[in-house]
């Protein structure tokens, strides 16, 4: 059973490796990272989230309402190209309660293979290309707080950890 890691788990902020074969070990971990993404009620699930430390992510956008439903798998994902930008107010299941309002690339294209191991490249735009962006920064070991000014980080970390507290019995 694996479970979501929680800031500041040295493991959210470590670059993962690349994947080297898409084998039935990496097929299960792909089972068992939407069964927690699920289980979560996230859109978007890093490896590395659930102590794993290779590069893939999952997205299903499908139960979050009105915006355009995306399931994917990525693995060994890479951003060749960005566009325009948008404000998302984004949350993470590494950081329970915390939102922070941040500016993402609007359009992305992306690299990397499918659970079949074949190359893909897709574009997506507005809301999964935020959880997309958001899931690739887990997996070079950058979380969502990398993207504020400092003054900014600091604040949200104070609220994280007053959150943390709250949460604890």
């Amino acid at each position: 059973m694996s479970r979501i890691r929680v800031f500041p788990d040295p493991v959210l902020t470590t670059p993962t490796e690349k994947v080297t074969a898409v084998d039935g070990e990496v097929k299960k971990l792909i089972k068992e990272m939407f069964r927690v993404m699920y289980e979560a009620e996230g859109v978007g699930l890093a490896a590395n989230q659930i102590g794993e430390p290779v590069r893939l992510l999952v997205v299903d956008t499908s139960l979050k309402e009105g915006v355009e439903p995306v399931k994917l798998v990525l693995i060994n994902p890479e951003i060749t190209h960005r566009e325009g930008s948008v404000k998302s107010k984004e949350g993470c299941l590494s950081f329970p309660g915390l939102t922070v309002e941040l500016k993402r690339a609007r359009k992305v294209t992306v690299k990397g293979l499918n659970e079949e191991g074949e190359e893909v490249e897709l574009t997506l735009e507005g809301f999964p290309a935020v959880v997309l962006q958001h899931e690739l920064d887990h997996l070079m070991g950058r979380t969502f707080l990398d993207h504020l000014p400092a003054w900014r980080r600091r604040l949200a970390l104070e609220r994280y950890r007053k959150l943390l507290k709250e949460q604890s019995p």
